[in-house]
């Protein structure tokens, strides 16, 4: 019985939920708006928002939404890139236009300690999101913004868990 215990020890087991990256000693985790190097408004709020939440609902650390010398860690985030790219066209007899398009974003990630020794870092998260354009103008919605915010919401899921469950 102890000899399948033993080899747990050394192939990385964590009981799941537990934080890999994040010491016991941090109880606290500040959390300041992400840098954004893109041209798109409010693209840093969504995703700042969306890991504040996840890291709110999956951790019992306390939370803080902005620079804070008193806080354990500090996760950074930096939007690097943001690409719209036609993924669909319809034509009719005189025109073609591009009816869905895929948004790209990239960033990079860092959780350091309040001694700034880095607890975890990934400089290269690629996310893309789907969504529609409207052709006729009575109909018209503006479906990028939505986009945004679901990608925003995955990229705060795959960062919390990558934080919390990965090795």
């Amino acid at each position: 019985m102890i000899l399948p215990l033993l080899s747990l020890v050394g192939c990385g087991y964590h009981p799941v939920g537990s934080a890999t990256h994040i010491p016991a000693s941090v109880h606290s985790v500040a959390v300041p708006i992400f840098e954004n190097r893109t041209s798109v408004p409010r693209l840093e709020l969504y995703m700042t928002e969306a890991v504040l939440h996840d890291l709110s609902a999956r951790t019992q650390l306390q939370i803080e939404q902005q620079a804070n010398a008193s806080a354990d860690a500090t996760l950074r985030g930096s939007i690097l890139t943001e690409t719209v790219t036609p993924l669909t066209y319809s034509s009719n007899a005189t025109t073609t236009t591009t009816s869905s398009y895929v948004i790209t974003v990239t960033a990079k990630v860092v959780l350091a300690d309040a001694h700034g020794r880095v607890l975890f870092e990934n400089d290269n998260y690629t996310f893309r999101e789907v969504y529609q354009s409207t052709q006729q103008l009575s109909s018209f919605i503006q479906e990028d913004t939505p986009a945004l915010e679901r990608l925003s919401k995955e990229f705060a899921a795959a960062l919390v868990s990558d934080m919390l469950e990965s090795l």
